[in-house]
């Protein structure tokens, strides 16, 4: 039961640093190498066969580079991570930045009532209007502009080094 384990545990590893191949190649790959492992395992013992395998990291690097070739490949998960963490940043440091206004003008005047707008950052956002009543805020605006949107592309593909992507693609149709 120990071994079956130590054998699912490897397995596992190297399924997690394989999501750059495609799901159902992954699946076999998966499948593949636990057949093996399980008869290894029967033939040799499973510390041996585990030892014989090395480890999941190198085992993964050589099933990439099988697939995509020695040199940089694009990354789908590098891609997921800039695509989602871009805007939580941005928007926490836009955030930040239209509080700063806010805190000026109650600072400014405790007890402030009117219409204040507060420009934004040039080219990132849309001003934004902050409304006080007696010293409370309440704001309106504020949106990214089309330039963030772009960057945020821009990034995306940066992290994930996405042309690759369509570079192979080309690659694979030229030599078929």
């Amino acid at each position: 039961m120990l071994d079956r384990l130590r054998i699912e545990r490897l397995v596992w590893s190297l399924d997690q640093q394989l999501y750059d191949l495609p799901r159902a190649q992954r699946i076999a790959t998966r499948r593949e190498v636990r057949a093996n492992l399980l008869e290894a395992a029967g033939d040799v013992g499973a510390t041996e066969a585990l030892r014989r395998v090395g480890g999941s990291r190198r085992l993964a690097e050589q099933y990439l580079v099988a697939e995509f070739g020695d040199g940089p490949r694009h990354s789908w998960i590098g891609a997921a991570y800039a695509a989602a963490t871009m805007p939580l940043l941005l928007n926490f440091f836009l955030g930040e930045a239209a509080g700063s206004f806010r805190d000026g003008v109650t600072a400014a005047d405790p007890h402030a009532t009117g219409a204040f707008t507060w420009s934004g950052v040039s080219w990132l956002q849309s001003a934004t209007t902050f409304t006080f009543s007696n010293g409370a805020a309440d704001s309106h605006g504020g949106a990214w502009t089309p330039l963030t949107y772009a960057l945020w592309i821009l990034v995306t593909v940066g992290f994930g080094r996405l042309w690759r992507v369509r570079l192979r693609r080309r690659a694979a149709v030229a030599t078929a």
